[in-house]
């Protein structure tokens, strides 16, 4: 057998400690906002300083760099993930869908959609156009039994309805906690309600219908306060 072929003695075949490539999935580094449109310059430049400014003005948002630098304690989380598939002409198409929540845990919230051939691709979509859709939730405190200064709770009922479900929320004395489930407890954590009664019917567990409803409901604490 040849010195080039035969083993040394030490030497150990396939990949040793040295060639072991310890790779860690790179994460995407997020690019700088650049503004494009007039509200988006206003935004940037300081001349608009909060979301409530906006709002009153009636302005329209369109860039979910404006919402990360007025509301920058925005968090984003996945709440739904799916698969749509259809036959066509060239056999079948599979798509993943994802649904995005974001909240400050203190009176904002938004959900977003969005559809790709790759997940990781529909979950950023869903993620910005969660952003866009933030609206403010009105908190307070409507409890006879608490009747505190606090924003802890819902300041009065209020119903929604998404679909098939309906969802009704109710106020609750501070201590209480949320009493909802999985899910909509969630939704309303990420809104910033700490302590809140809820029912619901119709068939929960569909994401779509029940975000419309829970939605419909928080929109209306600021509508009709």
């Amino acid at each position: 057998m040849s010195q080039s072929t035969a083993q040394r003695p030490g030497q150990r075949y396939g990949r040793g400690p040295a060639q072991r490539s310890d790779r860690r999935p790179r994460q995407r580094e997020e690019e700088p906002w650049i503004p494009k449109t007039i509200l988006g310059k206003q935004v940037a430049s300081g001349e608009i300083t909060s979301m409530e400014e906006i709002i009153q003005n009636g302005l329209r948002i369109q860039e979910a760099g404006i919402i990360k630098k007025l509301l920058p304690d925005l968090k984003s989380e996945v709440i739904d993930v799916g698969i749509i598939q259809k036959m066509t002409a060239n056999g079948q198409s599979t798509r993943f869908k994802a649904m995005v929540a974001a909240g400050d845990f203190n009176g904002w919230l938004g959900i977003g959609k969005g559809k790709s051939k790759q997940m990781r691709i529909a979950i950023e979509k869903a993620t910005n156009q969660s952003f866009l859709n933030v609206s403010p939730v009105k908190l307070g405190c409507g409890s006879w039994e608490c009747r505190c200064d606090q924003k802890h709770s819902v300041p009065f009922k209020v119903r929604g309805k998404g679909g098939s479900v309906t969802v009704e929320i109710l106020p609750a004395p501070r201590g209480l906690g949320l009493v909802a489930g999985g899910k909509i407890k969630r939704l309303l954590e990420l809104a910033g309600l700490k302590d809140a009664w809820t029912s619901s019917k119709g068939s929960t567990t569909t994401m779509n219908s029940t975000s419309k409803a829970i939605l419909e409901c928080l929109k209306q604490t600021f509508s009709q306060g």
